[in-house]
């Protein structure tokens, strides 16, 4: 697995894998609109605080992450995503994960790591605490989708 910077160019391919809009609001929560429009990811990857990478496998597009910028010691990872569904449950979340906290430690400033997960995406929170995030107590928010509550988890990991 490898990351490399996603460019406009990608876009396209992001706005396919969000089929519907339970994904979407998964993926990128209420900061995105469904369908997904290739202006608007475009937009969001040249805001100055988001590094996005495309997750390639075996040479092939499989995936998509940010790393977001929110102090000069700490970045949230973003918008995680396994896109393609045949490469789900093998553990290739982890894998990106980690390789994502390898491009995070390239910079002495960082400290923390943090982000976001919903609750229901239990195989998503299993992958961030076996990777050593800790859920941040006190820090738990509610987001309606479709009139339905979804818990929103608020995780972080230390940088030595």
């Amino acid at each position: 697995m490898l990351l490399v910077p996603f460019r406009d160019e990608n876009a396209p391919q992001l706005c396919e894998w969000i089929k519907s809009g339970r994904d979407n609001f998964l993926w990128g929560g209420p900061a995105f609109d469904f369908p997904l429009q290739i202006a608007r990811v475009r937009e969001h990857i040249a805001k100055k605080e988001v590094t996005p990478y495309l997750v390639m496998h075996e040479g092939v597009p499989i995936g998509y992450i940010d790393i977001y910028r929110v102090s000069k010691s700490e970045v949230r990872l973003c918008r995680v995503l396994i896109a393609e569904t045949s490469a789900r449950g093998k553990g290739l979340g982890k894998q990106l994960v980690s390789l994502a906290l390898d491009v995070v430690t390239e910079d002495p400033r960082i400290r923390t790591v943090s982000l976001a997960v919903f609750a229901h995406n239990e195989i998503a929170v299993r992958c961030y605490t076996s990777l050593g995030f800790e859920m941040l107590c006190g820090e738990t928010k509610v987001r309606e989708f479709q009139e339905e509550d979804w818990t929103l988890y608020r995780m972080t990991k230390r940088i030595a």
